[in-house]
């Protein structure tokens, strides 16, 4: 426990003092603060192998709509706190705790790791809002959904329908998935293959690898010899990059079979490069050269960030995210989670992520996603022009029906 509160403190005291703390205003006389201040608190990766797509990344995006919202809410501050769960449940369910028991923290955001998101989720139900951004079980919206919990970028059910459906439509009928032999490679397995055959393609071979696993060759040999027209990662972090990467040098995408990753970002293909990285497909709700919003948010972004990276779509839904939360609490007139939450259900999000989207009554935002592809070096015009779209999908189309919902607060809105 005694490690657990100095990682907490550091962050805590390192990123409290960026927080946006104006002098309070006047107050209408009908909004309720708790603690005179409304308290936003970042939870994700901060150090480890998911820190580029998430981490200080999220922080910076978090920090921009706080200032773009003006840096106060009913008349209060809004400060910004930050929190390193290093990808353990126990850590991360124990910064949460005493950030809403001790610290009051309004809202958490960002997560990143699926069984911290239900850890927190559970904690806080009806005493803070809970915004998952960078997690993807679809468990969140559906049997441990929430009344004060919220998913606003993608889940593993919407990746499946997205990246299957789009690829056996082009014509990637056929399919060989390499898995990551546990229950997240199994859940997105199960998915995938109800997708594709659904769509009208069909599964011609599978391989599971152990998580610590380095080499993929033999799975690699197994996806050639199938002859399937899609190979299908179904992996995350260094297992993804270390499949990619020999899939490169294996000749996959030059012998005209596709690549599809599940959960992807932008800095993996930066990391892989583009020699290593083109021709493979993936989805994603936002790329940061879509359009001149995308472009906009992007040039912000750096200058908070510091640097001339790019945003990954889990960075630009916390920004989402933490901007919705400020506008509900201005329109309940106060910080109370469950009247919040009300609020951010009846509100429409309008911004460049997600324009005129609405969130659902069991807290699933209604956002699209877009299939892109890698681009050969040739294509690419400068820095981090990485992608093209190939096709888009709107949020009905991907998303699980709400009546296929098992969450028991479906009905509440």
């Amino acid at each position: 426990m005694s490690g657990i509160g100095s990682v907490t403190r550091k962050l805590g005291g390192v990123f409290l003092s960026a927080a946006v703390c104006t002098a309070a205003l006047a107050a209408p006389a009908a909004a309720q603060v708790s603690g005179d201040a409304v308290r936003v608190g970042v939870l994700n990766d901060q150090s480890g192998p998911y820190a580029d797509p998430q981490g200080p990344g999220s922080v910076a995006s978090a920090r921009l709509a706080i200032r773009d919202f003006g840096g106060t809410v009913l008349g209060k501050p809004i400060e910004l706190i930050v929190g390193d769960h290093q990808n353990k449940a126990d850590i991360g369910a124990n910064i949460a705790r005493k950030w809403i028991d001790v610290d009051g923290v309004d809202t958490l955001v960002d997560f990143g790791n699926s069984a911290v998101s239900l850890a927190v989720q559970d904690l806080a139900k009806n005493k803070a809002v809970v915004l998952n951004v960078s997690s993807v079980t679809d468990r969140l919206f559906g049997e441990n959904c929430s009344p004060t919990g919220f998913v606003w970028n993608y889940d593993s059910s919407t990746i499946a329908n997205a990246i299957g459906r789009a690829a056996v439509q082009a014509s990637g009928d056929t399919w060989f998935l390499i898995v990551a032999d546990y229950s997240f490679g199994h859940s997105l397995q199960e998915q995938i293959e109800r997708v594709v055959v659904q769509a009208g393609g069909k599964i011609v071979g599978a391989a599971r690898h152990p998580v610590n696993t380095t080499d993929f060759s033999s799975y690699l040999v197994q996806a050639q010899g199938s002859g399937a027209k899609v190979v299908a990662v179904l992996n995350a972090g260094d297992n993804t990059t270390n499949t990619l990467k020999q899939a490169s040098e294996f000749g996959i995408t030059q012998a005209g079979q596709k690549l599809a990753a599940t959960t992807f970002y932008l800095t993996n293909v930066h990391s892989l490069g583009l020699e290593a990285a083109q021709g493979l497909q993936f989805a994603v709700p936002f790329y940061w050269d879509q359009d001149d919003a995308s472009r906009e948010f992007t040039r912000r972004w750096r200058e908070e960030r510091g640097n001339g990276n790019a945003p990954t779509h889990l960075q630009a839904g916390v920004y989402s995210s933490v901007l919705a939360y400020l506008r509900a609490v201005e329109a309940a007139g106060t910080d109370d989670p469950v009247k919040v939450s009300q609020k951010l259900r009846e509100l429409p999000v309008d911004d460049f992520y997600a324009k005129g989207a609405k969130v659902r009554a069991d807290g699933r935002l209604m956002k699209g996603m877009t299939l892109y592809e890698v681009k050969t070096p040739a294509e690419s015009t400068g820095p981090w022009d990485y992608l093209k779209p190939i096709q888009e999908m709107s949020a009905e189309a991907i998303i699980r029906p709400l009546s296929e919902s098992n969450c028991p607060y479906a009905a509440v809105n």
